[in-house]
């Protein structure tokens, strides 16, 4: 299980365990899993998915480590 963690400016937008992430990044979609390596990457305007759960976001940052994934986002309207 992965440990995720949303921020918008204006609120915690989730905080739990999932299985897995699928999160717009500016290069491409990916897919994060229990045991991704560590990553930094910036979002583009885009759907973060999490257990059949969806985000519409306009951009962002996530950073994984030790199955722990923290995603700051800007959220759309």
């Amino acid at each position: 299980m992965l440990k995720l963690k949303i921020v918008s400016p204006e609120r915690v937008e989730f905080t739990g365990e999932v299985e897995r992430v699928k999160v717009p990044g500016t290069i491409g979609q990916f897919e994060i899993l229990n045991g991704h390596a560590p990553i930094i990457s910036t979002l583009q305007k885009g759907i973060v998915e999490y257990d059949g759960h969806q985000l519409e976001v306009l951009g962002g940052f996530v950073e994984v480590q030790k199955n722990e994934v923290s995603i700051c986002i800007e959220k759309a309207v």
